[in-house]
């Protein structure tokens, strides 16, 4: 009876010490592990409040039951080294658990956005602050995207979310729109275009332009909003080549290759030379977009695209 007494208060006082974190009395480490220092036996580590002490247990049961962790291995000969270890090994345990429920909250983890050349100027320098400011756990990186990458990035892993102008239009992709570019005519400086505050579409019939990359084709026909634009007033232009990027495209059109019809956006940064009109009708612009896998299963798509609608608002 009085060792099943004794068992039932070792038991008792165990768990009181490792959930309640009370701080018993110090007394000097017997065992030799590296917590005490140099030195054999007690004798020879001085005052209880010297280097290599360890808490006092309350009570003899405590002692009886830490001792017989006197036989296990290297630096947990003793039982309140191996304590000291569960301890530790707990708040870490407690550590990985906030930091899961942090990730999920989305208050933390890795996000890695990819953006369309043309969107650099327009949205990075409102954007990047207002993530900063409302994800400031999340560890953010920055991929360049074009016409000709972005769904492989998208559909491939590459980037949690895409910022894409136009959406991407493919089964299996979430999108939600965040705004609309204008389009604009890109012109060299010195064109008599350059006069018209807006350019009568009629203008356009018979022109040379350098074409930015057709995302969409249907039955032969480019279905883009810039194709479709030309297609609705019977505008037949001749696209003497199509380029990757907006920024190539304004480089050949101050070459003197043609006029390109662009997104706004497009002005931002634009070379010396080269001069921007609005067009009659441009259609309702071209949309942007957040776009993303619709069976990804992240918590800060949401809180994204919450950022991304206030720096554009």
């Amino acid at each position: 009876m009085h060792s099943s007494n004794t068992d039932l208060r070792q038991s008792h006082t165990r768990l009181i010490w490792v959930d309640g974190l009370e701080t018993p009395p110090l007394f000097r480490c017997r065992c030799g592990c590296p917590q005490r220092g140099e030195g054999g036996d007690a004798a020879s580590h001085g005052a209880a409040t010297s280097v290599g002490t360890h808490p006092q247990p309350r009570g003899a049961a405590w002692n009886r039951a830490l001792s017989s962790r006197a036989q296990g291995d290297g630096a947990h000969r003793c039982g309140w080294c191996f304590v000291f270890a569960l301890k530790e090994a707990l708040a870490l345990a407690h550590d990985g658990f906030e930091a899961a429920r942090a990730v999920a909250a989305g208050r933390r983890g890795r996000l890695t956005v990819g953006y369309m050349f043309a969107l650099g100027y327009a949205v990075l320098p409102k954007l990047v602050p207002e993530l900063r400011r409302t994800l400031p756990g999340v560890d953010i990186q920055f991929v360049e995207m074009s016409a000709s990458t972005y769904e492989m990035l998208i559909s491939e892993f590459k980037v949690t979310v895409g910022l894409c102008m136009p959406p991407l239009q493919r089964s299996g992709i979430a999108t939600v729109t965040i705004g609309k570019q204008p389009l604009l005519l890109a012109m060299p400086a010195r064109s008599p275009l350059a006069r018209h505050k807006v350019v009568p579409m009629a203008k356009l019939q018979g022109m040379k332009l350098v074409g930015l990359p057709s995302t969409r084709v249907e039955n032969g026909a480019d279905t883009s909003p810039i194709g479709s634009l030309l297609r609705r007033h019977h505008i037949t232009a001749h696209v003497m080549q199509r380029v990757e990027t907006v920024h190539s495209a304004l480089a050949l059109v101050l070459a003197g290759e043609g006029f390109s019809i662009v997104p706004a956006c497009a002005a931002l940064g634009s070379p010396p030379g080269v001069s921007f009109r609005p067009l009659e009708d441009d259609g309702g612009g071209m949309e942007m977009a957040v776009c993303w896998r619709q069976d990804l299963d992240n918590p800060l798509v949401k809180p994204f695209i919450s950022a991304v609608q206030a720096a554009m608002a």
